[in-house]
């Protein structure tokens, strides 16, 4: 059998692959930070759901930009300046503690995902391209199993030295404090909230280091030398309708997975509160599903990946979607602690939409457009950011007795889940066509 990765390639790759779990750590500790930021700075969830917006928005703005920097350049370049700006990102922290204010905090988080932006870009083709193809995919599953460790760290780290380390005064008790004594608080959670990133920043600095000092392979993004007709590119782009639902269907996604990992804070806390547990306990305590839905998510992931060899991808992405309908809608109606569960079970079916819409999507795609087409699936992560800024508005506005307003929220995951069933079966009526009409 073929080895997946050469003795010679072996160092490379598991350099590259430690970014895989690096982004993963940036994506897990973000989340909860939510109601962190909430309860440190005052604000309503709609405010604090800013940090997403931030955060996010950067794979929006950059996912293009950089496919056509490592084009230019190299898939090192690229790596190289994603870990750049990820840890000039994470050392703002500093000074943003030191001001104060909430928004130093955004800026930071932006920073951090363009970075993240260059990075995913960069390092999954880099990894499909350090060896034979016949061995790619497994090559690259292999570097992105190390992405649900760096989310489950992450998730440890805000768990157990940001939330656990906050001051005990919920957000009520802080507004009632005077102005020097609630400064006084806010600047120690402050401190308490940068430690992480700041120590996080020197580990990417570390691995930077490592990279660039070391002879990369397959170090050329494109060995063609000739220019891009974007125009035409996205002329064929648009033309491609699996590729065009690919994309939608991954932005409401991804805003499905950050919903729902964001706001099990928010719906934990309401449901530990409502059982005699402070709000500092509460949260920590949430925390704790959080992590466990994320252990959930990447024991599924070798589940579904084993299933894929019985069950057609696009039938499999709708079983999973109408699976997270039923859960989601167990999470709004059933609530409590069964609720709790039905949410930390949602992770189980969201564990292979991202890759699986990803490989849908660019299936039959190559060169220049598959560069282009792989940063609009990238881009599409920009739908973590204004779909959890609309639960958070739910959950600010929400005044029916008859259901709390975490619980309604999760309504909004619930369409997203039905938007990605309807492209599973899409996808999955396309490919029996074609198999009726002779294809593959």
């Amino acid at each position: 059998m073929e080895k997946i990765i050469s003795k010679k390639n072996l160092l490379p790759f598991i350099l590259i692959t430690s970014c895989f779990a690096l982004w993963g750590f940036a994506n897990d500790i973000t989340n909860p930070m939510v109601a962190a930021f909430e309860k440190i700075f005052l604000t309503g969830a709609t405010e604090a759901t800013l940090v997403q917006l931030a955060f996010y928005g950067g794979y929006g703005v950059m996912a293009f930009p950089a496919a056509l920097f490592i084009r230019k350049y190299s898939y090192k370049s690229g790596i190289l300046l994603g870990l750049g700006l990820y840890a000039l990102g994470g050392l703002m922290f500093l000074p943003a503690s030191s001001i104060g204010e909430f928004y130093p905090f955004l800026i930071a988080y932006f920073i951090i995902t363009c970075g993240l932006s260059f990075l995913e870009t960069s390092a999954n083709p880099y990894i499909l391209s350090m060896g034979s193809p016949q061995t790619a995919t497994r090559r690259l599953n292999l570097a992105q199993a190390f992405n649900p460790m760096g989310s489950l760290a992450g998730m440890f780290v805000a768990s157990n030295f940001i939330l656990a380390n906050l001051n005990d005064k919920d957000k009520a008790s802080r507004m009632e404090l005077e102005p020097a004594a609630f400064a006084s608080i806010k600047s120690q959670d402050l401190d308490v909230v940068s430690g992480p990133y700041i120590i996080i920043s020197i580990v990417i600095l570390t691995v930077l280091v490592l990279i660039a000092m070391n002879r990369m392979p397959g170090n050329t993004a494109d060995d063609s030398g000739q220019a891009m007709d974007l125009k035409s590119i996205f002329g064929r782009l648009a033309g491609n309708r699996k590729y065009v639902l690919g994309v939608i269907a991954q932005m409401f996604y991804v805003g499905a997975q950050i919903m729902c990992w964001t706001f099990i804070i928010y719906y934990g806390t309401e449901v530990f509160m409502a059982r005699g547990m402070g709000e500092k306990d509460a949260q920590v305590l949430s925390q704790q599903y959080n992590i466990a839905a994320m252990v959930v998510f990447a024991i599924s992931r070798f589940v579904c990946t084993f299933l894929l060899s019985y069950i057609r991808p696009g039938r499999l992405l709708m079983l999973l979607a109408l699976g997270g309908i039923l859960l989601t809608f167990g999470t709004i109606f059933i609530g409590g602690i069964y609720g709790l569960y039905c949410l930390v079970g949602i992770s189980a079916c969201m564990s292979l939409m991202f890759p699986t819409i990803y490989g849908i999507a660019l299936e039959g795609i190559s060169g220049d457009d598959a560069k282009i087409a792989a940063a609009g699936l990238i881009m599409a992560i920009i739908g973590g950011t204004f779909l959890p800024l609309l639960q958070a508005g739910i959950i600010d506005s929400w005044t029916f007795d008859f259901l709390s307003g975490p619980r309604a929220s999760f309504v909004l995951p619930l369409l997203c889940f039905v938007v990605i069933s309807f492209y599973g079966y899409k996808v999955y009526a396309m490919n029996n066509q074609i198999s009726k009409n002779g294809g593959r």
